[in-house]
């Protein structure tokens, strides 16, 4: 028994130790993984910014293309098994539908034909886009096998220009793969949303970047410097937090032209998101300066003739690096509903941009909803990605305190 308290002591005080020796993102990262369901989130974060790049690939049908005869088709169910004479079949297909016009409503409907089978396979060939923004291509991850386009002789004869022109007739006659059904003018639901994920979150995160660059430096200034400077910076802060936040973006965002390409209308609202984003960040920074401007090892760096932005941005600001990526993370959010809201009110992005907003868009009218409840399902990644940055920013924020211990 008391060889068992010995060891136990020894283990305790190897713990101990290396706490001691650890640097402050050692700690950091310790205290994270007490945090579970932060490490859930930056797993859930980490698959939906890994889709950036691969979002066309992904993604089953042209985003943009219009086809008002596969208009409001409903999800369709994915099925792997094929019921045969010889029992079940491993065969991935979707059932083909047909549309009708009801006689009493006049809308438009569909119904499933079970005796169509669709073919579904993995790297299929369908709209071109370019992979990366690099390499033009066809090949996307999911979609139909098209074995009659295929299997017909004339395709070997066909120069490879003609043999896209006629794939592109094919896919234009037939339904795409509608996972998550289609839009009121024919667009595969689930591409969409794929791109939509590229744009909001990437203005999520360079909008929060420019805030931090903007706040980081105009924060650090007033409260290294002090006196005039911290006070006509202070001002400026309290005038921008005086306006409420989202007239300020309305009349900002209505300030930019109609006639603008959709890149420009992007850098434009990212801009005015980080821009009046940025207050808070300063605030924080300039508090922080302003309590270590008088430690030990800014005097010395000031003695050792350090200039004064190598002590600031070299020495100050390091110190509570983890207080400011908590913070990041918690900002994030509110940088994409920002967009979110103002591509939805018709001031942010607009087509044939697609956003979270623009998707959202459709789903205004109550009577389109109650008939077409799939058009809401693009609600579904935003609040998980909201509610993802959220735990993350709190496992970041009690990772911060690492004096707080750790657990195996």
């Amino acid at each position: 028994m008391t060889q068992q308290v010995i060891e136990e002591n020894k283990d305790e005080d190897l713990d101990n130790e290396e706490v001691l020796i650890a640097t402050q993102y050692q700690l950091m990262w310790w205290g994270f993984k007490k945090h579970k369901p932060a490490m859930i989130s930056g797993v859930v974060l980490f698959i939906f910014y890994i889709l950036f790049p691969f979002a066309e690939f992904v993604g089953i049908g042209d985003p943009a293309q219009v086809r008002t005869q596969f208009h409001y088709i409903r999800p369709q169910a994915l099925h792997f098994f094929e019921s045969t004479i010889d029992g079940n079949k491993f065969n991935p297909h979707v059932k083909g539908v047909r549309g009708f016009r009801d006689p009493m409503t006049h809308k438009k409907d569909y119904e499933v034909l079970d005796d169509v089978i669709l073919p579904v396979g993995l790297f299929q060939t369908s709209w071109d886009y370019k992979f990366l923004g690099i390499l033009k291509t066809r090949k996307h991850l999911i979609g139909f096998k098209h074995k009659e386009f295929w299997s017909d002789p004339k395709r070997a004869e066909q120069t490879e220009e003609q043999l896209a022109k006629s794939l592109d007739r094919e896919l234009k006659k037939r339904p795409s793969l509608f996972l998550l059904g289609s839009d009121k003018v024919g667009r595969d639901q689930w591409s969409r949303l794929l791109l939509s994920n590229r744009i909001s979150l990437s203005i999520g995160l360079i909008g929060v970047a420019l805030s931090f660059l903007f706040g980081i430096t105009l924060g650090g200034i007033s409260g290294y410097y002090g006196g005039i400077v911290d006070t006509a910076i202070q001002r400026v802060i309290e005038v921008i937090q005086s306006v409420p936040t989202l007239p300020l973006w309305i009349g900002l965002s209505a300030a930019v032209p109609r006639d603008w390409a959709v890149l420009q209308v992007y850098l434009a609202i990212t801009i005015i998101l980080s821009v009046l984003g940025w207050t808070g960040t300063a605030r924080v920074v300039r508090g922080k300066f302003l309590s270590l401007r008088e430690e030990d090892f800014v005097m010395a760096a000031q003695i050792a003739g350090a200039n004064e932005g190598r002590i600031m941005f070299r020495h100050m600001l390091p110190s509570f690096y983890s207080h400011l990526i908590a913070q990041v993370s918690l900002s994030v959010p509110g940088m994409i509903i920002g967009e979110i809201s103002l591509s939805f009110l018709g001031l942010g992005l607009r087509p044939p941009a697609v956003s979270y907003g623009i998707m959202l868009q459709q789903a205004q009218n109550p009577q389109v909803v109650a008939l077409y409840p799939w058009l809401m399902f693009v609600a579904v990644p935003v609040i998980f990605i909201v509610l993802a940055f959220n735990f993350l920013g709190d496992g970041l924020r009690d990772a911060a305190d690492p004096y707080g211990g750790r657990t195996s």
